[in-house]
């Protein structure tokens, strides 16, 4: 096999993992690390950091001889791959290393913020009254699309909220300029060079102009954010005009696209993706967590109620959610919810869409509440601090399968060890007062 055939059954190989994990939004795609955490923690600054002071996505451009080089390997594979000569000169002219994009992406904060603090800003008055204002003005292209592809209006309505401000922030680097930054820096060069490609496969497919291929600072593009290879598997043209134009004005193909990528995961209409529940005294923490799942009268038999009036909506795949512990509010998740987590993998995230949905669209809000009991006093670990409390959990005895500062299942388990040993509430919640503990338990 040539070295271009190698190359493109990598990219191919790259990109069917990609589909299959479902990411498909800025979050998704280029912060994989947090997102799979899955802890509701999201990094500083918030979930767009894809601009610069001013607000126009700029970058400095950096001029590089071994760019050059780069570009001149990657063209060879590019024409393996099907893309013309003709469409790769003309998609690369001009194009260096984005300074800002090397930035963004190097970019490792060490505090993060809580999920409250996360949903005050998604689930804000102003994005309430926007998506309300916004919805009924496409209200009629939002009955067709929830009619054709049995996806809530209120979802669809609320993840272009987030993931764009309703079409304001569409997001303003060249997608070509972006991803070829990234694949040359070469942290994630499969992952971005397989996006480039299906990125000019857009181009020569002629549904954009290359001067309208432009996204955020790490490739996700049009109204909901999509990535390349998603927007190739799941954009449609909903419009009928032959192209599938996620970054026109008329915000329908784009719409459409993600109601699309909703229904070919599985979304269920009129369904509940999450609904707010009040947990026994006496409940056993450890039970909530992704890998406990149970039908809704098995919950209900645990004493797991409804926190507003009425029962539990039934289903035999629903999972608890504690993203704040013991000392904030508890969810049932549902099979919708694992849903939104496969267009962005974060629990803060997903519980954003389903909140904001809620207000969008009042029929599908299931009790949710924008204003919940959140443990807003407590202080959240700093990624320097999240390490030293998987070390010392490791030296106690209850291995964290590795320090990295991301708090994920194996080190949550590990959590609820030695919460179970020494009395406390088993509900793997991170906190500062959790460190102490750890700390006191392992002499200072």
């Amino acid at each position: 096999m040539n070295r271009g055939a190698t190359w493109c059954a990598r990219a191919m190989l790259t990109l069917s993992a990609l589909l299959a994990g479902g990411c498909v939004t800025t979050e998704g795609a280029a912060r994989e690390e947090v997102a799979a955490a899955g802890d509701g923690a999201v990094p500083l600054p918030p979930i767009r950091p894809d601009r610069t002071a001013d607000g126009d996505g700029d970058g400095a451009i950096v001029a590089s001889g071994d760019f050059d080089a780069w570009k001149a390997d990657f063209r060879e594979h590019a024409l393996a791959a099907g893309i013309t000569g003709e469409v790769f000169d003309a998609a690369f002219a001009g194009v260096a290393v984005n300074a800002r994009v090397l930035e963004l992406d190097r970019y490792q904060p060490e505090f993060v913020r809580p999920i409250w603090e996360y949903l005050d800003s998604a689930v804000s008055g102003s994005r309430i009254s926007d998506g309300r204002a916004r919805a009924a003005e496409q209200g009629r292209t939002l009955r067709d699309i929830e009619q054709r592809y049995g996806v809530d209006l209120g979802i669809v309505a609320a993840i272009w909220g987030i993931e764009s401000a309703y079409g304001i922030d569409l997001g303003a680097i060249p997608v070509i300029e972006s991803l070829a930054t990234l694949a040359f820096e070469g942290r994630r060069r499969d992952f971005a060079e397989a996006q480039l490609i299906a990125a000019l496969r857009i181009l020569q497919a002629g549904d954009v102009a290359p001067a309208r291929l432009v996204g955020s600072w790490a490739g996700a593009m049009g109204h909901t954010q999509f990535i390349p290879a998603s927007y190739e598997a799941y954009a449609v043209d909903f419009t009928g005009d032959g192209k599938r134009d996620v970054w026109s004005d008329d915000p329908a193909d784009a719409l459409a696209s993600t109601a699309n990528y909703l229904s070919t995961f599985g979304w269920q209409r009129a369904e509940p993706s999450v609904i707010e529940v009040a947990l026994p005294e006496g409940f056993d923490y450890r039970l909530a967590d992704d890998e406990t799942r149970k039908s809704t009268a098995g919950w209900e038999a645990l004493g797991v109620r409804r926190a507003s009036t009425g029962q539990l909506l039934p289903s035999d795949a629903v999972t608890l959610l504690l993203p704040a512990g013991a000392q904030g509010p508890a969810f049932a998740v549902y099979p919708n919810f694992r849903v939104i987590k496969r267009y962005n993998n974060a629990t803060s995230y997903a519980l954003a869409v389903a909140l904001l949905a809620g207000r969008i669209d009042s029929s599908i809000a299931f009790g949710l509440r924008t204003a919940m009991g959140w443990p807003r006093g407590d202080r959240p670990l700093s990624g320097s601090e999240t390490e030293e409390l998987q070390r010392r959990l490791t030296e106690l005895g209850y291995p964290t399968q590795g320090i990295d500062g991301i708090v994920g299942p194996i080190t949550r388990s590990a959590i609820r060890g030695f919460q179970a040993d020494k009395e406390l509430i088993p509900d793997g919640y991170v906190s500062a007062a959790l460190l102490e503990r750890v700390r006191a338990a392992a002499g200072g």
